[in-house]
């Protein structure tokens, strides 16, 4: 492989933009192809973002010799079939998050691309983060002692449409994976797996949840108190208390952000600048895995999705949403 990473883009939505906007950014990346079931999508996106070529078959452009990854951006119901896809057609995968819809979809994946020999991630992006870093760092680190307790919520307003993604179960419609993902993998990546898991949604006519309560509690006497809306737009932060102080991540947590700690009275407010959307960092991580010839990533591991989408699972499971 030559020093440039050739990429290929599936799904030509809104973060597939925002990716492919901020893969202008990362050195040595060249976005290579589009793929859009749409030609006039494709086509306006492949001029947009200076792709090289586009296609509207989604399994051309997995056949196409001059790519080296595949970002997958389309709605996560369709994140496990088109992953096999990329996967059994030799190619490396970052897809968006939830890696898929289930733990079954999931262990899947990775199944195969251990079998191909290919890295595959899910593009858990905040993990990548500067603010998140330098914020587990801290904690890693214990310089406020041990976690205590963790708030986090997200929420924003959709207009109830039947046929939306958001609102839709067959497209994976609801609150808990398109945005509670976030606060939970929140409490994953700071805390830990936790030893007990309390959820309550509201449904809509349509059989998936508009919001979402999750309480998690581990044995160390440590609480997760989690939240996540389609009905309203909520500060989307998160509080951790530690033993000798408190974090307060800013509005919106999960995004290029700063926080402020609190400890003896005193208050210090770090800030990250970042010129992009922040989807830079994680596709640059994903080619230093693949110049380095990992098949899987150290910081979003194979174990840290198993995890994820078993902690979603159960608390789908206590909401009943069946997809």
């Amino acid at each position: 492989m030559d020093k440039t990473i050739h990429w290929g883009i599936l799904g030509c939505g809104s973060i597939a933009r925002k990716f492919a906007q901020d893969l202008q950014t990362v050195p040595n990346a060249q976005l290579t192809a589009v793929a859009s079931r749409s030609t006039e999508n494709a086509q306006n996106f492949a001029n947009q973002y200076n792709a090289r070529t586009y296609y509207t078959s989604y399994e051309t452009l997995c056949k196409d010799d001059n790519i080296d990854i595949i970002y997958i951006a389309t709605p996560h119901v369709f994140h496990h079939e088109q992953t096999l896809l990329c996967l059994h057609h030799k190619k490396a995968v970052l897809c968006e998050k939830p890696f898929a819809m289930n733990k079954e979809q999931v262990q899947e994946m990775i199944t195969l691309a251990q079998k191909n020999k290919l890295f595959l991630m899910e593009a858990l992006w905040t993990y990548f983060l500067p603010h998140y870093q330098e914020l587990l760092s801290i904690i890693n680190n214990k310089e406020l002692g041990a976690i205590r307790s963790l708030t986090a919520d997200f929420g924003y307003y959709s207009t109830f449409d039947p046929d939306s993604r958001v609102y839709n179960k067959a497209l994976g419609g609801g609150s808990l994976l398109d945005i509670g993902i976030y606060p939970l993998f929140a409490a994953l990546s700071m805390i830990g797996y936790p030893d007990d898991i309390q959820a309550s949604a509201n449904m809509t006519s349509t059989g998936v949840d508009e919001n979402c309560h999750i309480k998690l509690q581990y044995k160390s006497g440590v609480s997760a108190s989690l939240y996540s809306t389609i009905t309203k737009k909520t500060k989307t932060e998160a509080i951790l208390v530690f033993e000798e102080g408190t974090i307060h991540i800013h509005s919106q947590f999960h995004k290029p952000t700063s926080f402020t700690i609190e400890k003896n009275g005193k208050k210090e407010t770090r800030k990250f600048p970042v010129t992009t959307f922040g989807y830079n960092f994680e596709a640059a991580h994903a080619q230093e895995m693949l110049l380095a010839e990992k098949t899987e990533s150290p910081i979003m591991s194979f174990d840290k999705s198993l995890q994820l989408i078993q902690l979603l699972d159960q608390v789908r499971q206590q909401i009943n949403l069946i997809y």
